[in-house]
Order: structure tokens, then C-alpha cells, then sequence
């Protein structure tokens, strides 16, 4: 007869742990600190989104693209990379990110192509003043709630087989945190251009009366 008092769980919190939470924070001060050089300009609003749309953009090029490749070429679970350690540490909660799940790495495939790429288009725009900032905009916006949704709902629908939500630092860290911010800010940008196009309107509406 097994005892289980004697069975230890697994270690939760890493030294990979930390470099994982460490990496994600530094390209948050990166993001921030080129959005504070390159916005000066810009209003205040505009500074902050300018500090996501930086960080998203490092997200999109420095974690997702070399995840596109490793899956491409073979899968993470068998890559020996300090990005690849990365991966496999939100592997933990998520298992699909191991092993080159076709529905995963075709999103990532396009996040990081267009998204990337929408991301510093919309840079550009908003330290120009461009006038097509709002649909490239809401454009990004929606690409990125899509691929949220197109993550995760497939699984759901499976009853969840490859999610692990044993914990709280899976669960509410890697994936409700890190998932979350994905949703709630491209939310946020959304409501912001509707706000400024509805007012846009209505100032051009009195200026012809």
C-alpha cells in the first residue's frame, strides 16, 4: 500500500520560475522606457498606450517569434534554449505550447507576422499623428482578441485536457494574468477609439452647421 503522506508535490517555484517572471518584467521596462523617448509628445493617454503597444510588440517579436520557430523546425519539449526553458515553464499550465500544437502555432504564426507588424505601424501612427491611427488600431485590437479567444475556446470546448489549474501561480499568473492582459487592454483600446472617433464626429457635426 502506497503511502501518500510521503509523496512530495512538485517544487512550484523555480529558478526557471523566476527567470520567466523576470524576463516578462524587463520587457515591461523596456516597453516603457522607449515609449517615454519616443512619446514625449504625445498626450498622456497616448504615452501609456504607447507603452504597451511597445511591450506588445517585444512580446510578439521576442517570446512568440522564436516560438513559431522552434515548433516549425520541432517542438519546444525537445529544445535546449534559455527561450525554449521559458516556454516550458508556462508549458507547465498550458501542455499545447510544448508540443506544437497545429491550432497554437498557427495563431502565433499570425500574431507574430501581423499583430507585430500592426503593433509598430500603430507606434508610428500615434507619434506622427497620423490619420489612420484609429483603424489600425481597432484593426490590432481585434486580431488580438481573436487570438485569445481562438486559444483557449477550442480547448474549453474539449473540456480543458491540456490546461493544469492546480495551482494558483498556473491558474491565476501564466494563465489568467498573462492571458488576461491580452483581453482587457486591446478591451480598453477599443472603448478609447470609439471615444475619440464619436467625438471627432461630433466636433465635425458642429463645425459644418
Amino acid at each position: 500500500m502506497t503511502n501518500t503522506a510521503n509523496i512530495q508535490e512538485p517544487v512550484l517555484f523555480t529558478k526557471v520560475t523566476g527567470y520567466s517572471l523576470l524576463v516578462c518584467l524587463a520587457q515591461f521596462v523596456i516597453g516603457f522606457a522607449f515609449a517615454r523617448k519616443w512619446g514625449r509628445k504625445c498626450s498622456f493617454i497616448d504615452q501609456w498606450v504607447l507603452v504597451w503597444l511597445f511591450y506588445d510588440a517585444i512580446v510578439h517579436f521576442t517570446l512568440e517569434g522564436p516560438f513559431v520557430y522552434m515548433s516549425l523546425v520541432g517542438n519546444v519539449a525537445t529544445s535546449d534554449n534559455l527561450l525554449a526553458e521559458l516556454w516550458k515553464e508556462y508549458g507547465k499550465a498550458d501542455e499545447r505550447w510544448l508540443y506544437s500544437d497545429p491550432t497554437i502555432v498557427s495563431l502565433e504564426l499570425l500574431t507574430v507576422v501581423l499583430d507585430g507588424s500592426l503593433a509598430l505601424l500603430l507606434i508610428y501612427a500615434i507619434i506622427k499623428d497620423k490619420h489612420y491611427r484609429h483603424f489600425v488600431q481597432i484593426t490590432l485590437c481585434v486580431c488580438e482578441l481573436y487570438g485569445g479567444y481562438m486559444t483557449f475556446c477550442p480547448d474549453w470546448l474539449m473540456g480543458s485536457p491540456n490546461l493544469n489549474t492546480s495551482n494558483w501561480l498556473y491558474l491565476w499568473i501564466y494563465l489568467v494574468f498573462f492571458n488576461g492582459i491580452w483581453v482587457v487592454v486591446p478591451g480598453l483600446l477599443l472603448w478609447h477609439s470609439w471615444a475619440d472617433l464619436r467625438r471627432m464626429h461630433q466636433g465635425s457635426k458642429r463645425k459644418n452647421r
